[in-house]
């Protein structure tokens, strides 16, 4: 087959103030610039999808405030994925190898050699493990659970966006592998609670229905020791309440507010002061400077073969051409996934 000469992508034509706009994204198609030395010319199979996207491309953010450069309008919509390496003028890469990167979304990337991440994960039965159960999202799910909020054998943990990539892998650790005395979930829909306490939850709760916080009040009669965030508004609101005194509260993510900020407004933070919380934010690169990284994926690598924590329905793949990159990436934000939201490349 002879090498592809242009790209199919998805270009951040204008940054986004609140909700994604029908000209937030551009699609277009442009020939691949030619092979320079030290690059390689990648053909895309799955891309990430990850609530992060969301806050890099955010209208007027301060770049000294964020953790990772933001996007700039004009340039292809970041995104990490796995690919097979078509062309290389590289001498660490090979073609036909199989790697995780930083390709965007597009369906063919030219890249310098050294931004390549790491050669893929293969595990069986899994079609994308480097972005799910082996990937960042489960080192973030443990970062959170061992180097954050230290849970123990006697704690009570609550973790929100529970049938999410990082949330369910939270329950599995803090449930499974250490023995938590009480893991109560909170997901959206009968089907992902019962999914969530099919992982290993003693308790999950449904937000979608009316009375979640009685719920909630009701799963929780000795309070929280400790609280695993994906999610931000009313849930967060709602947990600052349940907390015990001097509890620990891990902030990873806040899904809720990243299209609409005016959720993100607070009335319960006086629980923080009255209560000795302690509440700590944390970015899973944190991981990798401190050279935490590759131990994190032995451990996840360990307790997959121990059955601690299972691969059944990690990937949530859709399988769809570029052309949808949006339409599939905003699922997210709906809900409609249950475990890590990958994008299956249609050629």
């Amino acid at each position: 087959m002879s090498a592809p000469t242009e790209q199919h992508c998805w270009l951040l034509k204008s940054k986004p103030e609140k909700a994604i706009q029908p000209d937030t994204f551009e699609y277009v198609t442009r020939p691949l610039p030619e092979l320079k030395d030290g690059e390689v010319l990648v053909q895309v199979k799955y891309i990430s999808n990850d609530p992060a996207q969301r806050g890099w491309m955010q209208k007027d953010a301060d770049p000294k405030r964020l953790y990772a450069p933001p996007m700039n309008e004009g340039e292809i919509v970041r995104a990490y994925g796995l690919g097979t390496v078509l062309k290389s003028k590289s001498d660490k890469v090979k073609e036909g190898q199989y790697w995780y990167g930083p390709y965007g979304w597009t369906d063919y990337s030219v890249i310098p050699a050294d931004k390549l991440l790491a050669p893929a994960v293969d595990l069986p039965g899994m079609e994308a493990a480097s972005l799910s159960v082996l990937g960042m999202v489960s080192v973030t799910a443990y970062q959170g659970v061992f180097e954050v909020l230290d849970i123990k054998k006697e704690h009570t943990v609550v973790v929100s966006g529970a049938a999410g990539a990082v949330g369910s892998c939270v329950v599995q650790l803090a449930k499974n592998v250490i023995g938590a005395k009480r893991v109560v979930g909170i997901a959206g829909g009968k089907e992902k609670c019962d999914w969530v306490k099919k992982l290993g939850a003693d308790e999950c709760i449904d937000y979608k229905e009316a009375d979640w916080r009685e719920q909630l009040k009701k799963a929780l009669p000795e309070d929280c020791d400790r609280y695993y965030e994906n999610v931000g508004g009313d849930i967060f609101n709602e947990m600052l309440g349940r907390m015990k005194r001097y509890g620990k509260i891990g902030v990873c993510g806040m899904i809720a507010t990243y299209n609409d900020r005016d959720n993100a407004k607070y009335n319960n933070f006086f629980e923080v002061i009255s209560n000795r919380l302690t509440i700590e934010g944390f970015i899973v690169i944190d991981m990798m400077l401190q050279g935490k990284y590759q131990t994190a994926v032995e451990n996840l690598g360990k307790w997959i073969k121990e059955g601690k924590i299972t691969t059944d329905d990690k990937e949530y793949i859709v399988s769809a051409p570029i052309s949808k990159c949006p339409e599939v990436w905003q699922k997210l934000f709906s809900g409609q996934n249950r475990g890590k939201l990958i994008t299956k490349v249609e050629n």
